[in-house]
């Protein structure tokens, strides 16, 4: 099945345009994993097995993998989530950018090595730095747009020349992608929550186009006009994703499970106030 496919037939199974984001960090990790060798698997998994029926994706974030040598341990939690919980994408956050042959073992990593279904892309190298990617055609390729950090707009904002007159260097970058990028319908785009204005005006552009949105919780980012902004004639189309919010909810919780159960009550009253938007 085709990432577009797969997402959207997870968000209908789950009622759910939750992205819950996997960023491990061990210092925040529960007594009764420090120091194990496999404790970054470990939170994952309880992390994902507490949370999978009220999601529509997981999104690891490869540095705080690699950042540890645990690479092995994101390519078993990937491994978990397509056995224990079919049917649920991985969007695996790398943001590559790179032409020619380093772009392909790029694409390589992510799809073969990683067996992500989707993978985050910087689109400012151009349409040949995303070729290989693209030529993994049921994977989904997710181009940044408008990010959600405040520098963002220091180059997104920028005016360059477009069809009708001059536009916003996001807004070429929407139009490109939806439409010349897009030739095999697998097309996504990195839209952050902190610029819900952004968000409405990169859907004029690209019409029903999945966006993943990154920015609410601990970036502050408002759900109720992020969905507003964002959802497409369905009220589907969206990727909102959470992350230290969700993951870090029981900080205070007892050692054992007690984090896990925390992180669901989280990501649960989330998914439910994004639904409470979603049409309307």
């Amino acid at each position: 099945m085709k990432f577009v496919d797969l997402i959207e037939q997870a968000s209908r199974d789950n009622n759910s345009l939750l992205c819950v984001g996997l960023d491990p960090d061990p210092a925040r990790f529960p007594a009764d994993l420090a120091g194990r060798p496999d404790a970054i698997f470990e939170f994952c998994r309880a992390i994902v097995d507490a949370t999978a029926d009220v999601a529509c994706s997981f999104k690891p974030q490869i540095a705080y993998f690699s950042a540890r040598r645990a690479e092995d341990q994101l390519e078993r939690i990937i491994a978990h989530i397509h056995e224990k919980h079919p049917g649920l994408p991985v969007i695996l956050d790398a943001k590559r950018g790179d032409i020619g042959s380093t772009a392909e073992l790029y694409a390589i990593e992510a799809f073969e090595r990683y067996r992500a279904d989707a993978v985050t892309v910087n689109p400012y190298l151009g349409r040949d730095s995303v070729e290989p990617f693209l030529a993994h055609r049921d994977k989904g390729v997710i181009l940044l747009c408008r990010t959600s950090n405040p520098g963002g707009s220091d180059l997104q904002f920028l005016e360059v020349d477009g069809p009708s007159g001059k536009e916003r260097l996001f807004e070429r970058v929407a139009r490109l992608v939806a439409g010349e990028w897009n030739q095999h319908g697998q097309c996504a785009l990195v839209v952050g929550a902190t610029f819900p204005n952004e968000i409405q005006r990169v859907r004029q552009l690209v019409g029903d186009m999945p966006l993943l949105v990154p920015g609410i919780g601990a970036q502050g980012g408002d759900i109720e006009a992020t969905v507003k902004a964002g959802r497409n004639s369905g009220g589907m189309g969206l990727m909102i994703n959470s992350s230290r919010a969700i993951l870090y909810a029981g900080m205070q919780a007892d050692s054992g499970e007690g984090f896990a159960e925390a992180a669901r009550q989280v990501a649960l009253q989330t998914r439910d106030e994004i639904n409470r938007y979603r049409v309307g």
